[in-house]
């Protein structure tokens, strides 16, 4: 059997990357397997549905590598893939008719002032939920038919028997039973036409021929009211993967407001797209040994959903910071000034050496940001406290880099070759003369040239880059300050 997979997102936003980890985990257990991957859209929540979403969906998916098989620009004859296109066609309706006629739904009249009127129960989210009481399910046919006929307002819901237990099986979670006290008459088909998504769902799983359904474990509590649907139409139902909730340092459930919980939110703070699906794919899954580092291709051949986890899993922001460093270390040069311009642009003046400086700071950030404050000596220098020129393992003091400094000034003032190379060979043989070792000079030189403790280049690297007559100015700055 070709194992078939999908993610049936709703458009509402930009991708939570609960989300993202659907789709990947979708994608990863259905190529792994040489399968198919579909993509569908689940637009029957009409009021939650943000303009441009789909358009996020798509390009979210395209640059992460989840190219899917399936999709609304690829029919492949079981189509249409939007929810409200298929909802069109009558589609679920025709559905929900059928279980209507096998005694498996029932027609809803009841008006909102009577639903109010019932009792309720507190559900997992803490939130009060109603209780119908099957009223409708007593109608007679001549009494459905009358309201049906004089355009009374209806919804069709599930007919769930109120005893006994209704077991299903999760690869995760193993076998999970439900009392079927437990098991609500959800609607079906809302009052508008649409079908709810839980309906909407199992149809559209059923005739596009999913083999398997990835999902968060929120749903775990759902999937006895889809297995029940599947008796009901006498349909196999498909392969249950529930994924454990993602949490934040906290053990929180991650959410919004924590900033980092999209995956836009981590392109627009600096990671790359690499680093956050390898990232993503650990949040749930553990791969055999000890490596964690993934390319998407790897990922594939790796993955085997068995050895997913039950409990949940933190995002470690820490822990992606590092492995985005990882993946910018390893990045092509070219690649890299590609995609670090835009921040070298922003954070450094016009007429510096931008590739050289990109080169600096390659191997010593962990996202794009952190490059303003590796550069921002580079455009003026700061303040410091000159205790930085001391410095116990160069055995430098005040005194000591104020005379290195008089002395180095004329030498470098009679210098033209401000290359790199040049300025070390002229530093080097500057400190053989005077017998000096050449962290010696090289310290107090680096400190006035850069201002800083810690820079992403060597002092002389820094005077290649800011030029001949920065470089002297900066000096000058440095023996002023050590002669107060």
């Amino acid at each position: 059997m070709k194992i078939r997979t999908r993610f049936a997102p709703s458009p509402t936003g930009r991708m939570h990357v609960g989300n993202l980890r659907t789709a990947l985990y979708s994608y990863l257990i259905a190529k792994h397997e040489g399968g198919d991957f579909i993509l569908r859209i689940e637009d029957t929540d009409q009021e939650r549905e943000v303009e441009g979403a789909v358009d996020i969906i798509n390009r979210t998916l395209e640059k992460t590598g989840l190219i899917y098989d399936e999709g609304p620009d690829k029919d492949k004859g079981v189509g249409p893939y939007v929810q409200s296109e298929r909802q069109k066609n009558g589609l679920y309706m025709e559905y929900a008719k059928k279980l209507i006629d096998r005694g498996e739904a029932y027609y809803c009249f009841c008006t909102k002032e009577r639903l109010e009127s019932l009792k309720t129960k507190t559900g997992e989210d803490g939130k009060e939920i109603m209780v119908y009481d099957k009223h409708c399910l007593s109608l007679s046919k001549e009494e459905t038919e009358k309201n049906l006929a004089e355009g009374k307002p209806f919804v069709i819901r599930q007919n769930n028997p109120s005893e006994g237990t209704t077991s299903f099986n999760d690869e995760i979670y193993g076998e999970i039973t439900v009392d079927n006290s437990e098991l609500d008459d959800m609607i079906l088909i809302k009052s508008d036409g649409f079908p709810t998504y839980n309906f909407a769902n199992v149809v559209d799983d059923h005739l596009m021929g999913i083999t398997h359904v990835v999902r968060g474990n929120e749903y775990l509590s759902s999937s006895p009211k889809y297995n029940r649907l599947y008796a009901a139409f006498g349909w196999e139902p498909p392969v249950y993967v529930h994924c454990p909730l993602i949490t934040d340092e906290n053990h929180k459930k991650l959410s919004k407001r924590s900033g980092h919980s999209s995956f836009e939110d981590l392109l627009e703070q600096g990671f790359i797209t690499e680093a956050i699906v390898n990232f993503v794919a650990l949040l749930g899954w553990s791969p055999e040994g000890d490596n964690e580092m993934f390319s998407l291709k790897e990922l594939v051949e790796a993955f085997d959903y068995h050895r997913m986890n039950k409990s949940p899993s933190v995002f470690d922001f820490t822990k992606l910071k590092w492995m985005n460093g990882e993946y910018l270390k390893a990045m092509d040069e070219e690649r890299f000034y590609d995609m670090a311009k835009p921040y070298l642009d922003k954070y450094l003046k016009d007429g510096l050496d931008k590739k050289k400086i990109a080169a600096m700071v390659k191997t010593r950030i962990e996202i794009f940001p952190d490059i303003e404050e590796m550069v921002d000596f580079f455009n003026e220098l700061p303040e410091y406290d000159t205790e930085m020129y001391c410095h116990k393992k160069m055995k430098t003091t005040k005194e000591s880099s104020l005379a290195v400094l008089k002395e180095l000034l004329p030498v470098i003032e009679a210098h033209d070759d401000f290359s790199n190379e040049a300025l070390y060979s002229m530093l080097q043989g500057f400190a053989a003369e005077h017998e000096y070792k050449n962290g010696y000079v090289l310290w107090p030189l680096h400190t006035a040239v850069s201002g800083k403790q810690m820079t992403p280049a060597g002092a002389t690297e820094i005077m290649e880059i800011i030029g001949k007559e920065e470089s002297l100015k900066r000096i000058a700055k440095g023996i002023e300050l050590l002669s107060v």
